[in-house]
């Protein structure tokens, strides 16, 4: 689905990925499950563009239903796959540290949820058998240029990109705009976030950045400014 001039989503309401399309080539944020291949292909299709355009996957964080089909991209077609050091073992899909507590949960959202994940391959996600980690602040060398905002609380290597070009912020599972066990939609805290206060208190270091396009691992694309986003994230928190 085409967002806005050289910003795309792939995916759907309860799994996203983005492509960021540049005249030197594409960057992929974020690889959905694995059976969103065919969404990925398609939508380069529509673009007019191939697999050979896209230069680099950046991960926002290490969970596996943002690594989808990025170890088919290394591995088949030489594309590198960018994660915060600190989630490089996630992504590599060695031990660590258990996810988060769901929280609450509505039978019929978490059941589509599941239900959607099962058909689409998000119980047998490959890890990453090689990443390329970067750090806070980092702007990476890639189409759009992103910059890294390391927001440690979902994940201890969660990360949020900025891309001024496209006039957008990544976030990842740092804020959410669909609950996936709830179906309860609007900028919120996502699920399964392994150290809640600290996820708040990192959201401090997106009050610098000015983007319209806010756009979250999870739920619809949010296009009323970053600003908006994270007062009722704070709003709801108290």
């Amino acid at each position: 689905m085409k967002l806005a001039p050289s910003l795309h989503r792939v995916g759907n309401d309860y799994v996203n990925s983005y492509l960021v399309d540049t005249p030197d080539g594409i960057t992929v944020v974020d690889a959905g499950i694995p059976g969103q291949w065919a969404d990925l292909t398609r939508e380069l299709d529509d673009m007019g563009r191939s697999l050979d355009d896209i230069r680099g996957v950046v991960l926002t964080h290490g969970d596996t239903d943002h690594l989808g089909y990025a170890e088919r991209l290394r591995h088949d077609h030489g594309v590198p796959v960018y994660v915060h050091e600190l989630d490089a073992g996630r992504a590599r899909r060695e031990p660590h540290q258990p996810n988060g507590k769901a929280g609450k949960v509505r039978l019929g959202a978490t059941a589509g949820f599941l239900w959607y994940g099962a058909r689409h391959g998000a119980f047998r996600v490959p890890g990453v058998a090689e990443v390329t980690t970067f750090t806070d602040g980092a702007t990476l060398d890639l189409p759009g240029s992103p910059r890294v905002v390391w927001v440690p609380g979902h994940t201890p290597g969660s990360v949020v990109l900025h891309v001024p070009e496209v006039d957008a912020v990544f976030v990842g599972d740092t804020m959410t705009t669909r609950n996936v066990l709830t179906g309860v939609t609007g900028p919120a805290a996502a699920p399964f976030t392994l150290h809640p206060d600290e996820a708040l208190a990192s959201l401090d270091k997106l009050s610098g950045l000015t983007a319209t396009w806010v756009l979250p691992g999870h739920g619809a694309p949010w296009n009323r400014g970053l600003a908006e986003a994270l007062d009722r994230i704070r709003a709801a928190a108290t």
